[in-house]
């Protein structure tokens, strides 16, 4: 066993010394043993109970789960610290190192940012910054770069917005969802249904509509109506 005195306040410095702790010799044989793929869903799981406060507007349980999120982000950090990767030091590094360079017009004397002064160039810099720094030069690169992780109607609608903006938009007017829709119901294949929920997600994105959302929210209907 050990000997942990108990505080009313605790910091971040507490919470790495804890998980620290319990992944050491003669802690937890369940965090010892536990590793980034075998954790990996947990990961998932906590951000989306973390989504789920901010959707339902509850703070006590946004709390609870923005500090579950925060403690997946500190194991990840401790099993590479211990296989001698990186540590929350150098997560926390990048981070800010990002944050700055992502920023010019707040953190930078640069004239070519001074009159960046909307949401809407903010934006634009950052993805334009956030190509340079990742060495992004062609179109391909920029889409991989859209992470295969994200669920698929989220991820495709974020391509649809990229080729968009890039001047190559996904054709998806009402001619084209219905031939994408005949192809699928004379097909039934799971290639004419991938094309057809793509041009879903294109459509979605030229309507500003989040299809990720819209999916969600239709669910909750039937699920309410049952």
């Amino acid at each position: 066993m050990v000997e942990h005195q108990r505080k009313e306040k605790y910091g971040f410095e507490d919470l790495c010394k804890i998980v620290r702790i319990l992944r050491s010799p003669g802690g937890c044989p369940w965090d010892i043993e536990q590793t980034h793929k075998s954790i990996r869903n947990d990961f998932i799981e906590e951000v989306y109970e973390a989504v789920e406060g901010i959707d339902n507007d509850e703070p006590a349980i946004l709390r609870e789960e923005l500090g579950d999120v925060l403690l997946q982000v500190v194991f990840h950090s401790d099993i590479c610290t211990t296989d001698g990767q990186f540590s929350i030091d150098d997560v926390i590094t990048d981070l800010c190192n990002k944050l700055i360079i992502r920023h010019p017009h707040v953190f930078s004397v640069d004239e070519n940012y001074k009159n960046v002064d909307t949401p809407e160039k903010v934006l634009y810099n950052w993805n334009e910054i956030k190509k340079a720094t990742k060495g992004q030069k062609t179109k391909k690169e920029e889409l991989s770069g859209v992470s295969r992780a994200l669920p698929s109607l989220f991820r495709g609608q974020k391509i649809a917005k990229k080729l968009r903006k890039s001047g190559e938009a996904y054709k998806c007017d009402d001619s084209e969802l219905e031939a994408k829709l005949k192809a699928f119901e004379k097909s039934r294949t799971k290639a004419d249904l991938g094309k057809l929920l793509f041009t879903i997600c294109a459509a979605a994105d030229n309507a500003d509509i989040n299809a990720e959302e819209a999916l969600y929210g239709e669910i909750e209907e039937i699920i309410n109506e049952t």
